[in-house]
Protein backbone atom coordinates (compact mmCIF):
# COMPACT_ATOMS: atom_id res chain seq x y z
CA UNK A 1 0.00 0.00 0.00
CA UNK A 2 1.13 3.14 -0.86
CA UNK A 3 1.53 5.43 2.88
CA UNK A 4 -2.00 7.76 3.59
CA UNK A 5 -0.48 10.34 2.84
CA UNK A 6 -0.06 9.78 -1.05
CA UNK A 7 -3.35 7.77 -0.97
CA UNK A 8 -4.83 11.31 0.32
CA UNK A 9 -3.87 13.16 -2.62
CA UNK A 10 -5.22 10.82 -5.21
CA UNK A 11 -8.06 10.66 -3.89
CA UNK A 12 -8.35 14.50 -3.07
CA UNK A 13 -7.57 15.14 -6.90
CA UNK A 14 -10.90 16.03 -8.82
CA UNK A 15 -13.42 15.75 -6.01
CA UNK A 16 -15.44 18.45 -5.23
CA UNK A 17 -15.75 17.85 -1.79
CA UNK A 18 -15.00 15.49 1.00
CA UNK A 19 -17.17 14.78 4.29
CA UNK A 20 -15.05 15.39 6.29
CA UNK A 21 -10.84 14.83 5.16
CA UNK A 22 -10.07 15.11 8.56
CA UNK A 23 -11.73 11.97 9.02
CA UNK A 24 -10.53 10.00 5.65
CA UNK A 25 -6.80 10.80 6.60
CA UNK A 26 -7.49 8.98 10.01
CA UNK A 27 -9.15 5.81 7.96
CA UNK A 28 -6.84 5.69 5.35
CA UNK A 29 -3.62 6.01 8.72
CA UNK A 30 -5.57 2.99 10.31
CA UNK A 31 -5.84 1.08 7.24
CA UNK A 32 -1.98 1.01 6.44
CA UNK A 33 -1.31 0.60 10.17
CA UNK A 34 -3.66 -2.90 9.95
CA UNK A 35 -2.95 -3.42 6.55
CA UNK A 36 -6.67 -3.35 6.11
CA UNK A 37 -8.55 -2.41 3.05
CA UNK A 38 -11.28 -0.20 3.49
CA UNK A 39 -14.71 -0.58 2.26
CA UNK A 40 -15.82 2.00 -0.79
CA UNK A 41 -19.79 2.00 -1.55
CA UNK A 42 -20.85 3.32 -4.87
CA UNK A 43 -24.76 2.64 -5.66
CA UNK A 44 -26.10 2.58 -9.37
CA UNK A 45 -29.69 3.32 -9.87
CA UNK A 46 -30.57 0.71 -13.01
CA UNK A 47 -33.52 3.08 -14.51
CA UNK A 48 -31.68 3.09 -17.67
CA UNK A 49 -29.31 0.44 -18.87
CA UNK A 50 -26.74 2.98 -20.45
CA UNK A 51 -24.02 3.96 -19.07
CA UNK A 52 -22.59 7.45 -20.13
CA UNK A 53 -19.48 9.34 -19.78
CA UNK A 54 -20.72 11.45 -17.12
CA UNK A 55 -20.78 8.18 -14.56
CA UNK A 56 -17.37 7.38 -15.45
CA UNK A 57 -16.26 10.79 -13.45
CA UNK A 58 -17.03 8.74 -10.64
CA UNK A 59 -16.26 5.03 -11.60
CA UNK A 60 -12.46 6.66 -12.51
CA UNK A 61 -12.35 7.45 -9.22
CA UNK A 62 -13.62 3.80 -8.12
CA UNK A 63 -10.71 2.40 -10.18
CA UNK A 64 -8.14 4.66 -8.77
CA UNK A 65 -9.02 3.37 -5.38
CA UNK A 66 -9.29 -0.14 -6.29
CA UNK A 67 -5.67 0.48 -7.70
CA UNK A 68 -4.63 1.92 -3.86
CA UNK A 69 -5.96 -1.69 -2.77
CA UNK A 70 -9.07 -0.74 -1.53
CA UNK A 71 -12.37 -2.90 -1.72
CA UNK A 72 -15.21 -1.67 -3.61
CA UNK A 73 -18.43 -2.88 -3.11
CA UNK A 74 -20.82 -1.76 -6.26
CA UNK A 75 -24.71 -1.60 -5.16
CA UNK A 76 -27.49 -2.23 -7.95
CA UNK A 77 -30.86 -0.28 -6.58
CA UNK A 78 -32.80 -3.49 -7.74
CA UNK A 79 -35.08 -2.77 -4.92
CA UNK A 80 -35.03 1.07 -4.53
CA UNK A 81 -35.08 0.72 -8.35
CA UNK A 82 -38.55 -0.84 -8.17
CA UNK A 83 -39.71 1.80 -5.92
CA UNK A 84 -38.75 4.93 -7.72
CA UNK A 85 -36.06 7.16 -7.10
CA UNK A 86 -37.32 10.80 -7.40
CA UNK A 87 -33.52 12.07 -7.13
CA UNK A 88 -33.46 15.65 -9.49
CA UNK A 89 -36.79 15.26 -10.70
CA UNK A 90 -40.00 17.52 -10.28
CA UNK A 91 -42.45 14.92 -10.38
CA UNK A 92 -41.82 11.09 -8.67
CA UNK A 93 -39.41 8.74 -11.19
CA UNK A 94 -41.50 5.89 -12.34
CA UNK A 95 -40.89 2.46 -10.80
CA UNK A 96 -39.61 -0.38 -12.63
CA UNK A 97 -40.40 -4.14 -13.05
CA UNK A 98 -38.14 -6.72 -11.76
CA UNK A 99 -37.53 -7.45 -14.85
CA UNK A 100 -36.41 -4.21 -16.64
CA UNK A 101 -34.08 -4.00 -13.24
CA UNK A 102 -32.19 -7.48 -14.07
CA UNK A 103 -32.26 -6.52 -17.62
CA UNK A 104 -30.68 -2.91 -17.16
CA UNK A 105 -28.38 -4.13 -14.50
CA UNK A 106 -27.07 -7.01 -16.90
CA UNK A 107 -25.91 -4.13 -19.18
CA UNK A 108 -24.98 -1.92 -16.63
CA UNK A 109 -22.73 -4.53 -15.23
CA UNK A 110 -21.04 -4.95 -18.66
CA UNK A 111 -20.43 -1.06 -19.60
CA UNK A 112 -18.89 -0.63 -16.20
CA UNK A 113 -16.29 -2.97 -16.32
CA UNK A 114 -14.79 -0.59 -19.43
CA UNK A 115 -13.97 1.11 -16.56
CA UNK A 116 -13.51 -0.67 -12.86
CA UNK A 117 -11.48 -3.33 -12.35
CA UNK A 118 -14.04 -6.44 -12.43
CA UNK A 119 -11.42 -8.99 -10.64
CA UNK A 120 -11.57 -6.42 -7.71
CA UNK A 121 -15.28 -5.65 -7.55
CA UNK A 122 -17.68 -6.64 -5.17
CA UNK A 123 -21.54 -6.47 -6.66
CA UNK A 124 -24.80 -6.83 -4.53
CA UNK A 125 -28.24 -6.18 -5.05
CA UNK A 126 -29.72 -4.27 -2.23
CA UNK A 127 -32.89 -6.40 -2.86
CA UNK A 128 -30.95 -9.18 -0.47
CA UNK A 129 -31.37 -7.03 2.62
CA UNK A 130 -34.31 -4.48 2.06
CA UNK A 131 -36.48 -7.72 0.82
CA UNK A 132 -35.92 -9.04 4.42
CA UNK A 133 -37.14 -6.54 6.37
CA UNK A 134 -40.25 -6.44 8.25
CA UNK A 135 -42.83 -4.13 9.02
CA UNK A 136 -41.77 -3.06 12.36
CA UNK A 137 -37.71 -2.56 11.31
CA UNK A 138 -38.95 -0.37 8.47
CA UNK A 139 -40.93 1.34 11.13
CA UNK A 140 -37.74 1.68 13.28
CA UNK A 141 -36.21 2.88 10.17
CA UNK A 142 -38.18 5.49 9.43
CA UNK A 143 -38.09 6.77 13.11
CA UNK A 144 -34.49 7.80 12.26
CA UNK A 145 -35.11 11.03 10.63
CA UNK A 146 -37.60 13.42 10.90
CA UNK A 147 -39.77 14.88 8.06
CA UNK A 148 -38.98 18.31 7.99
CA UNK A 149 -35.29 16.58 7.56
CA UNK A 150 -37.15 15.15 3.83
CA UNK A 151 -38.09 18.35 2.99
CA UNK A 152 -34.73 19.89 3.27
CA UNK A 153 -33.97 17.90 0.35
CA UNK A 154 -34.14 20.49 -2.76
CA UNK A 155 -36.47 18.03 -5.02
CA UNK A 156 -38.86 17.66 -2.49
CA UNK A 157 -38.13 21.11 -0.82
CA UNK A 158 -39.25 22.33 -4.68
CA UNK A 159 -42.49 19.98 -5.33
CA UNK A 160 -44.00 21.29 -1.15
CA UNK A 161 -43.72 24.32 -2.42
CA UNK A 162 -45.25 24.03 -5.42
CA UNK A 163 -48.06 21.92 -4.34
CA UNK A 164 -47.19 18.93 -6.21
CA UNK A 165 -47.72 15.47 -4.67
CA UNK A 166 -44.89 13.89 -3.02
CA UNK A 167 -45.79 10.26 -2.27
CA UNK A 168 -45.15 9.06 1.17
CA UNK A 169 -42.85 6.16 -0.08
CA UNK A 170 -40.57 8.53 -1.55
CA UNK A 171 -39.26 9.84 1.89
CA UNK A 172 -38.43 5.80 2.15
CA UNK A 173 -35.74 6.33 -0.59
CA UNK A 174 -32.80 8.02 0.87
CA UNK A 175 -33.29 5.62 3.74
CA UNK A 176 -33.28 2.47 1.80
CA UNK A 177 -30.30 3.98 0.03
CA UNK A 178 -28.79 4.64 3.30
CA UNK A 179 -29.33 1.53 4.89
CA UNK A 180 -27.26 0.14 1.98
CA UNK A 181 -24.19 1.86 3.80
CA UNK A 182 -25.02 0.18 7.16
CA UNK A 183 -25.89 -3.62 5.79
CA UNK A 184 -22.22 -3.46 3.87
CA UNK A 185 -20.35 -1.23 6.71
CA UNK A 186 -18.99 1.19 4.21
CA UNK A 187 -16.28 3.44 5.05
CA UNK A 188 -16.25 5.85 1.97
CA UNK A 189 -19.23 6.23 0.05
CA UNK A 190 -19.33 8.02 -3.79
CA UNK A 191 -21.46 10.32 -5.44
CA UNK A 192 -22.18 12.81 -7.90
CA UNK A 193 -22.95 16.14 -6.25
CA UNK A 194 -26.46 15.66 -6.91
CA UNK A 195 -26.51 12.43 -4.75
CA UNK A 196 -25.14 14.96 -1.38
CA UNK A 197 -28.65 14.51 0.79
CA UNK A 198 -28.54 10.92 -0.08
CA UNK A 199 -24.98 10.34 0.80
CA UNK A 200 -25.26 11.84 3.72
CA UNK A 201 -28.14 10.03 4.68
CA UNK A 202 -26.26 7.18 4.99
CA UNK A 203 -23.65 8.86 7.37
CA UNK A 204 -26.52 9.71 9.67
CA UNK A 205 -28.18 6.36 9.37
CA UNK A 206 -24.62 4.86 10.52
CA UNK A 207 -24.21 7.20 13.35
CA UNK A 208 -27.85 6.01 14.59
CA UNK A 209 -26.95 2.43 14.63
CA UNK A 210 -23.59 3.21 16.49
CA UNK A 211 -21.01 2.67 13.68
CA UNK A 212 -18.72 4.92 12.29
CA UNK A 213 -19.66 7.71 9.81
CA UNK A 214 -18.90 6.97 6.25
CA UNK A 215 -16.58 9.46 4.60
CA UNK A 216 -18.60 11.22 1.82
CA UNK A 217 -16.43 12.14 -1.43
CA UNK A 218 -18.65 14.05 -4.21
CA UNK A 219 -17.21 13.93 -7.66
CA UNK A 220 -18.53 16.76 -9.92
CA UNK A 221 -21.04 16.46 -12.37
CA UNK A 222 -19.75 16.56 -15.93
CA UNK A 223 -21.79 19.12 -18.12
CA UNK A 224 -23.34 17.15 -21.56
CA UNK A 225 -22.65 18.10 -25.59
CA UNK A 226 -24.86 21.11 -24.91
CA UNK A 227 -22.47 22.70 -22.44
CA UNK A 228 -24.82 24.00 -19.75
CA UNK A 229 -26.65 20.89 -18.05
CA UNK A 230 -25.09 17.80 -16.59
CA UNK A 231 -24.91 14.84 -19.21
CA UNK A 232 -28.15 13.07 -19.58
CA UNK A 233 -29.46 10.61 -21.70
CA UNK A 234 -32.94 11.75 -21.18
CA UNK A 235 -31.69 15.61 -22.61
CA UNK A 236 -29.91 13.87 -25.63
CA UNK A 237 -26.49 15.34 -24.52
CA UNK A 238 -24.62 12.22 -24.07
CA UNK A 239 -22.04 9.88 -25.12
CA UNK A 240 -22.23 6.37 -23.74
CA UNK A 241 -19.66 4.54 -23.30
CA UNK A 242 -20.39 1.76 -25.74
CA UNK A 243 -21.22 3.96 -28.65
CA UNK A 244 -19.41 3.13 -31.87
CA UNK A 245 -16.46 4.40 -32.47
CA UNK A 246 -17.44 6.93 -35.33
CA UNK A 247 -20.53 7.83 -33.46
CA UNK A 248 -18.39 8.45 -30.13
CA UNK A 249 -15.19 10.22 -31.43
CA UNK A 250 -18.14 12.36 -33.44
CA UNK A 251 -20.12 13.03 -30.40
CA UNK A 252 -16.57 14.03 -28.93
CA UNK A 253 -15.82 16.64 -31.68
CA UNK A 254 -19.64 18.30 -30.53
CA UNK A 255 -17.79 19.31 -27.37
CA UNK A 256 -17.78 22.57 -26.35
CA UNK A 257 -14.36 24.37 -26.93
CA UNK A 258 -14.97 25.70 -23.24
CA UNK A 259 -14.80 22.20 -22.22
CA UNK A 260 -12.13 20.76 -23.38
CA UNK A 261 -9.66 20.79 -20.76
CA UNK A 262 -12.69 19.52 -18.35
CA UNK A 263 -13.26 16.63 -20.35
CA UNK A 264 -9.57 15.61 -20.88
CA UNK A 265 -9.18 16.34 -17.00
CA UNK A 266 -12.40 14.28 -15.74
CA UNK A 267 -12.98 11.06 -18.05
CA UNK A 268 -9.25 10.34 -19.30
CA UNK A 269 -5.74 9.32 -18.21
CA UNK A 270 -3.87 11.78 -19.51
CA UNK A 271 -2.10 13.66 -16.96
CA UNK A 272 -1.81 16.80 -15.84
CA UNK A 273 1.14 18.30 -16.73
CA UNK A 274 0.19 17.10 -20.52
CA UNK A 275 -3.83 18.97 -19.92
CA UNK A 276 -2.17 22.18 -18.21
CA UNK A 277 0.02 22.16 -21.17
CA UNK A 278 -2.57 21.83 -23.71
CA UNK A 279 -4.94 24.21 -21.82
CA UNK A 280 -1.65 27.27 -22.26
CA UNK A 281 -1.07 25.91 -26.00
CA UNK A 282 -4.68 27.25 -26.56
CA UNK A 283 -4.64 30.51 -24.88
CA UNK A 284 -1.78 31.49 -26.88
CA UNK A 285 -3.46 30.69 -29.81
CA UNK A 286 -3.56 27.17 -30.84
CA UNK A 287 -6.89 25.81 -32.26
CA UNK A 288 -9.13 24.40 -30.17
CA UNK A 289 -10.08 21.66 -32.90
CA UNK A 290 -6.71 20.20 -32.91
CA UNK A 291 -6.50 19.24 -29.22
CA UNK A 292 -10.46 18.62 -29.48
CA UNK A 293 -9.30 15.64 -31.85
CA UNK A 294 -6.86 14.49 -29.73
CA UNK A 295 -9.51 14.39 -26.94
CA UNK A 296 -12.19 12.65 -29.31
CA UNK A 297 -8.70 10.34 -30.41
CA UNK A 298 -8.00 9.62 -26.53
CA UNK A 299 -11.63 8.17 -25.25
CA UNK A 300 -12.59 6.39 -28.24
CA UNK A 301 -9.08 4.43 -27.95
CA UNK A 302 -9.93 3.97 -24.38
CA UNK A 303 -13.20 2.05 -25.28
CA UNK A 304 -12.67 0.63 -28.09
CA UNK A 305 -8.68 0.38 -29.10
CA UNK A 306 -5.93 1.69 -31.24
CA UNK A 307 -7.68 0.03 -34.40
CA UNK A 308 -11.11 1.53 -33.95
CA UNK A 309 -10.08 4.51 -33.15
CA UNK A 310 -8.02 5.02 -36.18
CA UNK A 311 -10.68 4.07 -38.23
CA UNK A 312 -12.98 5.89 -36.32
CA UNK A 313 -10.81 9.20 -37.00
CA UNK A 314 -10.52 8.57 -40.71
CA UNK A 315 -14.13 8.05 -40.77
CA UNK A 316 -15.08 11.31 -39.56
CA UNK A 317 -12.05 13.39 -41.11
CA UNK A 318 -13.96 11.96 -44.36
CA UNK A 319 -16.97 12.31 -44.12
CA UNK A 320 -17.45 15.62 -41.47
CA UNK A 321 -14.64 17.67 -42.39
CA UNK A 322 -14.31 16.90 -46.57
CA UNK A 323 -17.82 15.84 -47.24
CA UNK A 324 -16.79 12.08 -48.45
CA UNK A 325 -19.54 9.90 -49.20
CA UNK A 326 -18.82 6.84 -45.76
CA UNK A 327 -18.07 3.14 -47.86
CA UNK A 328 -21.41 2.42 -45.00
CA UNK A 329 -24.82 3.83 -45.08
CA UNK A 330 -28.21 3.05 -44.56
CA UNK A 331 -29.71 1.82 -47.24
CA UNK A 332 -33.62 2.18 -49.29
CA UNK A 333 -34.60 -0.17 -51.35
CA UNK A 334 -36.93 1.59 -54.01
CA UNK A 335 -40.33 -0.34 -54.70
CA UNK A 336 -42.77 -0.52 -57.45
CA UNK A 337 -44.27 2.80 -57.21
CA UNK A 338 -41.18 4.88 -55.06
CA UNK A 339 -39.44 6.31 -58.52
CA UNK A 340 -40.24 9.62 -57.11
CA UNK A 341 -37.97 11.68 -54.73
CA UNK A 342 -40.80 12.57 -52.71
CA UNK A 343 -42.57 8.92 -52.45
CA UNK A 344 -38.93 7.92 -50.37
CA UNK A 345 -40.13 10.21 -47.28
CA UNK A 346 -41.24 8.16 -45.57
CA UNK A 347 -38.72 5.90 -45.14
CA UNK A 348 -36.32 8.44 -44.76
CA UNK A 349 -37.97 9.83 -41.94
CA UNK A 350 -38.32 6.04 -40.92
CA UNK A 351 -34.45 5.50 -40.60
CA UNK A 352 -34.35 9.77 -38.72
CA UNK A 353 -32.88 10.83 -41.87
CA UNK A 354 -35.47 13.73 -41.75
CA UNK A 355 -38.18 14.41 -39.72
CA UNK A 356 -40.67 15.58 -41.76
CA UNK A 357 -41.58 16.06 -45.63
CA UNK A 358 -42.30 19.95 -44.87
CA UNK A 359 -38.04 19.88 -43.88
CA UNK A 360 -36.87 17.60 -46.13
CA UNK A 361 -38.24 20.44 -48.91
CA UNK A 362 -37.24 23.42 -46.99
CA UNK A 363 -33.72 21.47 -47.14
CA UNK A 364 -34.10 21.29 -51.28
CA UNK A 365 -35.25 24.33 -51.31
CA UNK A 366 -32.02 25.68 -49.22
CA UNK A 367 -29.85 23.26 -51.34
CA UNK A 368 -28.71 21.15 -48.52
CA UNK A 369 -29.39 18.23 -50.37
CA UNK A 370 -27.30 16.36 -52.89
CA UNK A 371 -27.64 13.45 -55.25
CA UNK A 372 -24.61 11.78 -56.22
CA UNK A 373 -22.46 14.67 -55.47
CA UNK A 374 -24.79 17.60 -57.28
CA UNK A 375 -26.94 19.74 -55.66
CA UNK A 376 -30.43 18.90 -56.07
CA UNK A 377 -33.13 21.13 -56.69
CA UNK A 378 -36.04 19.54 -58.00
CA UNK A 379 -38.68 18.05 -55.48
CA UNK A 380 -40.23 16.33 -58.33
CA UNK A 381 -37.27 13.85 -59.52
CA UNK A 382 -36.91 11.13 -60.77
CA UNK A 383 -34.75 8.26 -60.01
CA UNK A 384 -33.41 6.78 -63.20
CA UNK A 385 -30.05 5.20 -62.18
CA UNK A 386 -30.00 1.48 -60.70
CA UNK A 387 -28.04 3.08 -57.06
CA UNK A 388 -27.96 6.56 -56.03
CA UNK A 389 -26.16 8.35 -53.43
CA UNK A 390 -28.17 10.84 -51.38
CA UNK A 391 -26.69 13.67 -48.87
CA UNK A 392 -28.84 15.13 -46.61
CA UNK A 393 -27.43 18.34 -44.62
CA UNK A 394 -23.86 18.05 -43.51
CA UNK A 395 -23.61 14.78 -42.06
CA UNK A 396 -26.46 12.63 -43.08
CA UNK A 397 -26.05 10.02 -45.90
CA UNK A 398 -28.36 7.03 -47.74
CA UNK A 399 -27.72 4.59 -50.59
CA UNK A 400 -31.06 4.39 -52.74
CA UNK A 401 -31.17 1.46 -55.08
CA UNK A 402 -33.34 0.52 -57.56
Amino acid sequence: MKSAKEQFSIIKKGAIQIISEEDLMEKLTQSVKEERPLTIKFGLDPSAPDIHLGHTVALRKIRQLQDLGHKVVIIIGDFTGQIGDPTGRSKARKALSKEQVKENAATYMEQIFKVIDPSKTEVRFNSEWLEKLNFEEVIRLASTTTVARMLERDDFKKRYQENTPIGLHEFFYPLMQAYDSVEIQADIELGGTEQTFNVLMGRALQKAKGMREQTAIFMPLLEGLDGVEKMSKSLGNYICVDEVPEVMFKKVMEVPDSLIIRYFTLVTDVDMDTIEKMEEEMKNGRNPREIKIELAKEITRMYHGEEAMQKAFEYFENVFREGKAPDEMPEIKLEDGEDTLLSLVPKLIEKNLVASGSEFRRLIKQGGVMLNKEKLMDVDLIFVEEENVLKIGKKKFVRIKR
